[in-house]
């Protein structure tokens, strides 16, 4: 459940992968997503989720996604890998 206006609503699973598919970039290292870009995604379908609850989910539920970023902290950028090595 999320609250969207005051009001506690069931959310759509399918709009937190949708936000994530629109947060990646591809860049000369591939496929990233950056965790403040993903926040700023789900917020348009009104998730309001913090940096840690999403870092999270990307831990939880993208599995072939690692972090790979150079600060300390909760803004993180997450590397698309091949786990098999090819």
């Amino acid at each position: 459940m999320h609250t969207v206006f005051g009001v506690r609503t069931m959310g759509r699973r399918y709009e937190i992968e949708a936000a994530f598919s629109e947060s990646l970039k591809i860049t000369k290292r591939g496929w990233v997503v950056e965790t403040r870009e993903f926040v700023s995604n789900l917020a348009k379908y009104n998730w309001l989720w913090t940096l840690k609850e999403a870092n999270n989910w990307i831990e939880i539920h993208k599995h072939n996604f690692r972090d790979i970023s150079t600060e300390e902290g909760e803004a993180r950028t997450f590397h698309m890998f091949d786990p098999h090595g090819r």
